[in-house]
C-alpha cells in the first residue's frame, strides 16, 4: 500500500502504474464520490500497454485512504491539494492528464481552474461542473444528505445492493470489475464518506463561469442512458474551447465498467490524438 502525507497530515492512498517505456502523459483518474480506486482497475492494464503511466488514488474518507476528524478536514479546497500532491508524487516533472467520474470530474474540473499548468488534458466522465442555480444546488445537496443519511443508518451493503448500486457500481453488477468495485466500496468507513458528502460533494461550489478559461483539449464522456448528466455533458462541450463529445451507447453513470473494452479504445485512441 502506497500512502502520501497531504499538509494537513492526512494518509491519502494512491497507485502508480508504469510502463517498461515511458512515452505519453500520465493519467490521473479521480474517483466518483462514494466509490474507491477499485473502480477505475479495468483501465489501467490497457492504458499502460498503450505508453501511458497511470495513477489511482482514493479521496480523503474514501477508500485506503485516511477519514480525518478534524474541523476543518474537508472541502473542495483540501481535495484539489490531496490531487496536486497525488501529481506531485506521481509526475512532479509533467503536466498530466486529469480524468474523473461523477465527483471525480468536478474535482478535476476545480483543479484545472486553480493549477492550468499542470493539467495537459481533461477526461470528464458522467460529470459535470456543478449547479449554478441556487435552487438545483439546493436539490443536490438534499440529495447528497440524502445519501449520507442512508450509509449511516444502514451501511454500504444495502447501499450497493439497493437502488444506488448502479450510480457507483453500474448496471451490470455481475461483471467481475462491478464486484471487485463494489467489494470494495462496501469495505469503506461510513463516518468518512458521509461527512465527505455533507462538507465537500453537496455544497461544492460550480465552476460553469470558469470553463470557457480551460484552454487543454478536453474529451467528455457520457453513458447514453445517463439522462441526469446528458445535459452536463452538452453544456461543458458549450462552454469548453477544445471539448469534443462522446455519448457511450447502452450505458449508464458507469461507462468504464459497463462498457469498458468501449470506453477504454475510445479514451486511448483519443489520447494518441493528443500525441
Amino acid at each position: 500500500m502506497t500512502l502520501l502525507t497531504t499538509d494537513d497530515g492526512v494518509s491519502i492512498y494512491y497507485e502508480h502504474h508504469v510502463p517498461a517505456s515511458k512515452a505519453r502523459a500520465t493519467i490521473i483518474f479521480s474517483c466518483a464520490y462514494c466509490t474507491t480506486h477499485e473502480n477505475w482497475r479495468g483501465q489501467v492494464e490497457p492504458l499502460v500497454a498503450s505508453g501511458h503511466p497511470v495513477v489511482l488514488w482514493d479521496l480523503r474518507g474514501h477508500g485506503d485512504s485516511e477519514s480525518p476528524e478534524g474541523p476543518d478536514a474537508y472541502s473542495i479546497e483540501r481535495v484539489v491539494a490531496d490531487l496536486l500532491a497525488v501529481a506531485e508524487a506521481t509526475t512532479p516533472d509533467a503536466p498530466f492528464i486529469a480524468a474523473g467520474l461523477s465527483f471525480g470530474g468536478l474535482a478535476s474540473l476545480h483543479f484545472a481552474v486553480g493549477h492550468p499548468d499542470r493539467v495537459a488534458a481533461l477526461v470528464l466522465v458522467d460529470s459535470g461542473p456543478g449547479f449554478k442555480n441556487a435552487e438545483a444546488a439546493a436539490g443536490w445537496a438534499a440529495q447528497v444528505e440524502r445519501t449520507a443519511n442512508f450509509l449511516e443508518t444502514r451501511g454500504f451493503e444495502a447501499f450497493v445492493a439497493g437502488r444506488a448500486g448502479p450510480t457507483c457500481i453500474g448496471s451490470k453488477p455481475e461483471l467481475p470489475a462491478a464486484r471487485a468495485a463494489a467489494e470494495a466500496i462496501r469495505a469503506q468507513s461510513v463516518s468518512g464518506v458521509a461527512r465527505f458528502g455533507r462538507e465537500v460533494s453537496g455544497p461544492a461550489p460550480p465552476v460553469i463561469d470558469e470553463l470557457a478559461t480551460l484552454e487543454m483539449p478536453a474529451l467528455v464522456m457520457v453513458g447514453e442512458n445517463d439522462k441526469p448528466f446528458r445535459r452536463a455533458a452538452e453544456v461543458m462541450v458549450a462552454k469548453l474551447p477544445r471539448a469534443r463529445l462522446l455519448v457511450i451507447p447502452d450505458a449508464g453513470h458507469i461507462v468504464n465498467i459497463e462498457e469498458a473494452e468501449l470506453f477504454n479504445r475510445e479514451l486511448i485512441a483519443y489520447l494518441a490524438e493528443l500525441d
